[in-house]
């Protein structure tokens, strides 16, 4: 059973929420079951050569690698140098967090949203755990923002604080940003090494979608954590359902009337309509499909998360 959570708190995730998954977030690790052949360490290195960062020059003892050699102090100072390297510990984990007007629904438990927001932020403090540097992307469709990789608590709590910010502003005309453009952005945020999650309900998947993420798994490891709704994998019982505007993007869905706008108040659905509902969970069983040969495919970790679902037992 899932904990008892504040009606405000189902709908939106409060800075102080996020920050109290310090504690539990302790308990996790951040190895996870993608399809990868077994290598030594902790981590899954993306790196080619040593994998190891210069710390210092010293002078040349018997026995160094001659390919060590530092040639530039050994020409400045006239007597060899070798270089010395330690091994990088730390990590980048980059989490990609989706805040678009459909992850602002659910028919139980909290929002996608609001699932989202603590799946994100009991990352961060696991990476801030394990010594690893945090950063992220947060997403809504009018805009994108990026956070650079940090070390140290400071890092988590920028991250939370630009999470508990971000809001789905209203379009201006412009076009709404979608999945493509936002993991074209993140290519090129996420440096090679990085662990990067990707938390969505992956609305949008497309070839170019799946093009941008082939790309991002050979030099990333990459998880992909897909939260839904049960009225998307399950259809009601017979009976007439109200939506309102809060969940317009499915009352638009299910009603026929296409896209969502701000004029989506009250949508009255007729749930004896079977061919309109089959047609729309068929969209969802096709996505769900699509991500779990994606990950086979790619060799990707892929967790789903219900909204009625503990964030904590999920990522266990």
């Amino acid at each position: 059973m899932p904990p008892k959570v504040n009606t405000s708190e189902r709908v939106a995730a409060s800075l102080k929420t996020l920050i109290d998954l310090a504690k539990p977030a302790a308990a996790l690790n951040l190895k996870h079951a993608a399809i990868r052949a077994g290598q030594s360490g902790g981590y899954v290195s993306r790196f080619k050569g040593r994998g190891m960062e210069f710390e210092e020059a010293r002078m040349y003892q018997p026995g160094d690698d001659i390919r060590s050699i530092d040639w530039r102090v050994t020409a400045r100072t006239g007597k060899p140098h070798t270089k010395l390297f330690r091994e990088e510990r730390e990590r980048p984990v980059f989490i990609s967090v989706d805040n678009r007007q459909a992850m602002h629904f659910a028919t139980r438990g909290v929002f996608k949203s609001v699932l989202a927001a603590k799946l994100a932020a009991l990352l961060a403090w696991a990476a801030q755990h394990h010594g690893d540097r945090i950063g992220g992307q947060l997403f809504t469709a009018s805009e994108c923002r990026e956070l650079k990789p940090q070390n140290g608590k400071h890092a988590v709590l920028r991250f939370l604080n630009a999470l508990s910010e971000s809001v789905d502003g209203k379009q201006t005309g412009l076009a709404a940003m979608s999945l493509e453009q936002v993991l074209a952005r993140l290519m090129q945020h996420a440096r090679p090494g990085s662990l990067v999650y990707i938390i969505s309900d992956f609305r949008g998947i497309n070839e170019q979608v799946e093009n941008h993420l082939a790309k991002l798994s050979r030099h990333c490891e990459v998880v992909l954590i897909f939260v839904y709704d049960a009225l998307e994998s399950q259809l009601p019982e017979q009976g007439r359902y109200r939506f309102t505007a809060t969940d317009g993007v499915y009352a638009a869905s299910l009603s026929g009337t296409g896209a969502a706008t701000d004029e989506v108040r009250d949508v009255v659905i007729d749930t004896s309509d079977q061919q309109r509902l089959l047609s729309y969970q068929q969209h969802f069983a096709e996505r769900q499909l699509q991500l779990a040969r994606l990950a086979k495919k790619m060799g990707l970790a892929l967790i789903q998360c219900s909204t009625t679902d503990d964030p904590i037992q999920r990522l266990r």
